[in-house]
């Protein structure tokens, strides 16, 4: 009875299921009260996996213009943003921190031709987002929301730009900016030659070769377009060839002022004659001669406020590495006055990097900035102006020449801050072990073992010299017997017994020294 109850309980369950004959074999339909939502987000679901032909294909890599860091390279990263962020601070600078992305809106209209180059991001419940492009249009944002007309301000942060990545060059679509910012209504020029004298500190601190700062203003560079006879509309658009001089030589640069923005050959020439010129204080004297320049109210005052940038700068010491260049434009639509840009010098990059090949641009900029005073004003409802000037830092092109150097010079590198590691000569040690970890860590000793619960002794010592671990302390069977810790200097190889009251003070008289 009970086998013919099964038989019909099977028939019966088939019954309410249709098949259907597809690639030579029977597939279940779904039942008729499943909803078709269900089975569309099945269908899905089954999609996404994919088949395993497409599973063989797939390639496992970082995606175009990003990159892994190894533990020994995140060494070194973190070094130069101590460097980076310890300066910021010892000039008084706070941080901050902003999104990573912003509504569309606050960064549309911001970067010129640059903001081709921005990552929009598809809508997330009605709003429309992008990638933040740099971290000076979120600061502006910051302050005019916030109500914020004075600051000092630091940040480090990743940003992201679609652009034609050269990682060999430091330029990638994700990497980091250290940003520091002054906003506020000050004395003239005051503000911008502490941006420039941090630079200089920067770069000096960080070793990286000799270098050279760049400094204009867009206000002389609109004055020059404007007496060359260049329509005031076309100004952003000839601003953003020139910035490529440097890049790429002046006959590039007029042809593309004349096939693709339109000058007459005329005016293109009478701007070279302009922007070739770079120099220094005698440059600024022949500019203030010049009457065509100085009819225009606004060039003469940007003239003059180089004048008086080169005299603060003369002060802090740092004219032997500043430049007033003519050609140098920043092709960002924000910047209003003075604007600078910080470069390797190329027979410095020959001598410290030694590659084989290089060019002129072999890494870009170091760092870079200006004034942009009107920015803050753009999200204000009531258009109210706070001035603000600011540099950024550009670390993963400084990055890209210290890993080089390392890489030519051998240098070691070590990957962590461990001072000393705790090692045990003899078997069933353990919990010793553990508790010697513990009391290091306490008095805050950077400290560490192997995970093991008798590791032997010269695998120990092994990973030390390796690691680059500077001191050890092993318990042994004698020493726990003589109340001492035996104490071996990694390089030396000079063993020592320490009372263990002692240890403490021992090693950090020890690590002091070092």
């Amino acid at each position: 009875m009970t086998s013919v109850r099964r038989l019909f309980a099977k028939r019966w369950s088939l019954s309410r299921m249709k098949f259907t004959y597809m690639s030579g074999r029977y597939m279940s339909c779904p039942p008729k009260n499943q909803a078709p939502e269900a089975v569309a987000r099945k269908l899905e679901w089954k999609a996404q996996l994919g088949t395993n032909e497409e599973k063989q294909s797939f390639v496992l890599k970082t995606p175009k213009g990003t990159r892994d860091y190894n533990p020994k390279q995140m060494a070194v990263r973190e070094q130069v943003f101590n460097t980076i962020i310890n300066c910021f601070k010892r000039h008084g600078a706070q941080t901050i921190d902003t999104p990573a992305f912003e509504l569309k809106e606050t960064l549309t209209g911001k970067y010129g031709e640059d903001s081709k180059l921005i990552y929009d991001l598809s809508d997330q419940g009605g709003e429309l987002l992008s990638l933040r492009y740099d971290l000076t249009v979120p600061f502006a944002r910051y302050l005019a929301m916030n109500k914020i007309t004075n600051m000092k301000r630091y940040q480090v942060a990743k940003v992201y730009r679609r652009d034609d990545p050269a990682m060999t060059k430091g330029r990638y679509r994700e990497f980091y900016q250290c940003d520091f910012d002054i906003a506020g209504r000050y004395d003239t020029m005051v503000p911008d030659a502490e941006c420039l004298k941090i630079v200089h500190e920067i770069l000096s601190e960080l070793k990286l070769g000799s270098f050279l700062i760049k400094i204009n203003d867009r206000r002389i560079l609109e004055g020059i377009f404007s007496v060359c006879g260049v329509p005031e509309n076309k100004f952003c658009a000839v601003c953003s060839s020139v910035d490529k001089l440097g890049k790429n030589s002046w006959s590039d640069v007029k042809n593309e002022l004349i096939q693709k923005k339109g000058l007459e050959p005329k005016t293109a020439d009478q701007i070279g004659d302009y922007i070739q010129q770079s120099g220094g204080p005698e440059l600024i004297e022949q500019l203030l001669m010049d009457p065509r320049l100085c009819q225009n109210k606004q060039t003469l005052e940007g003239v003059r406020d180089v004048k008086t940038l080169f005299e603060y700068l003369t002060l802090f010491g740092v004219t032997s590495q500043i430049s007033f260049d003519l050609s140098l434009a920043r092709g960002l639509d924000y910047y209003t006055g003075v604007i600078y840009e910080a470069v390797l010098l190329q027979d410095q990059k020959e001598s410290v990097v030694q590659l084989e090949s290089h060019h002129k641009e072999e890494v870009g900029s170091m760092a870079g900035g200006g004034r942009y005073d009107g920015l803050v004003g753009m999200f204000d409802p009531k258009g109210r102006m706070v001035p603000c000037v600011g540099v950024s830092i550009g670390i993963e092109r400084i990055f890209s020449i210290m890993e080089k150097k390392a890489e030519i010079s051998e240098q070691s590198i070590r990957a962590t801050t461990t001072k000393v590691f705790v090692a045990a000569a003899h078997k069933s040690f353990l919990e010793e072990r553990l508790k010697l970890l513990s009391t290091l860590w306490d008095f805050g000793i950077p400290a560490e073992m192997l995970y093991k619960k008798n590791p032997k002794l010269l695998s120990q010592l092994h990973y030390c010299e390796e690691t680059g671990i500077p001191l050890v302390a092993i318990i042994g069977a004698q020493e726990m017997e003589d109340g001492v810790i035996k104490l071996r200097n990694v390089a030396t190889r000079e063993e020592v017994n320490i009372p263990r009251g002692n240890l403490i003070e021992e090693i950090k008289k020890r690590l002091a020294l070092s």
